[in-house]
């Protein structure tokens, strides 16, 4: 036997009326909780007691604070220990330059002295070398000469030239040779020649021996 329809829609309301009663009881009960006061005075607000709100960092790019800072001073150490390794680096090829040039002023003379040791007299190249004084005060006191060489021949030319050292009375107190190789016809150079000796007694650069070869 089939129900009625009014029989059927009789729960339906009854359940939508029974939702309807319990979403009123909610409400009222929220409304009672916020309602309530905390300290006698009706008049005040609700009071809330809440959480702080941790960072957001998921769209943060850079770095944190103290990061920053530690990426700061590697960057400054680095400068550092790069300027520190350049200075090192300049001064060690300076010292490499010094050296050389040592060495090649040392092999000069080594060779000067060799071309003049069987040279009986002063030599062939006097007219073509000249002596000139310098002054103390510019290299500690010790007497320095300046020798001038000029290759007044028409072909290329090498030079050696002896230089002593003679005190007051005449006496050779001290023996310097200095050369200079390939002189093109024409050139001059000017090779400085310096004693060994202490600034006292005043020293005399003479002059002795100039060969051409």
């Amino acid at each position: 036997m089939n129900k009625s329809p009014e029989r059927l829609s009789r729960p339906v309301r009854s359940r939508a009326a029974t939702a309807a009663a319990a979403v009123v009881l909610v409400a009222l009960g929220a409304t009672a909780v916020v309602s309530c006061d905390s300290g006698g005075d009706d008049t005040s607000g609700p009071t809330f007691s809440e959480r702080p709100t941790p960072p957001i960092t998921e769209s943060f790019s850079g770095a944190a604070p103290s990061a920053v800072a530690s990426s700061a001073s590697a960057v400054v150490e680095s400068a550092r220990a790069s300027a520190s390794s350049a200075a090192a680096s300049a001064s060690a090829r300076e010292a490499s330059r010094k050296a050389s040039i040592g060495t090649e002023i040392e092999r000069s003379r080594r060779a000067a002295e060799d071309a003049l040791k069987d040279v009986q007299g002063r030599g062939n190249a006097l007219g073509e070398v000249a002596l000139t004084g310098k002054p103390r005060t510019g290299d500690n006191g010790v007497t320095t000469a300046v020798v001038s060489i000029t290759n007044k021949t028409q072909d290329t030319a090498s030079y050696a030239v002896q230089v002593d050292f003679i005190d007051s009375a005449g006496e050779v107190v001290e023996t310097q040779f200095v050369g200079e190789e390939d002189l093109a016809p024409g050139e001059r150079r000017q090779p400085l020649v310096i004693s060994r000796q202490p600034p006292e007694p005043v020293l005399t650069a003479r002059l002795t021996k100039a060969q051409r070869y």
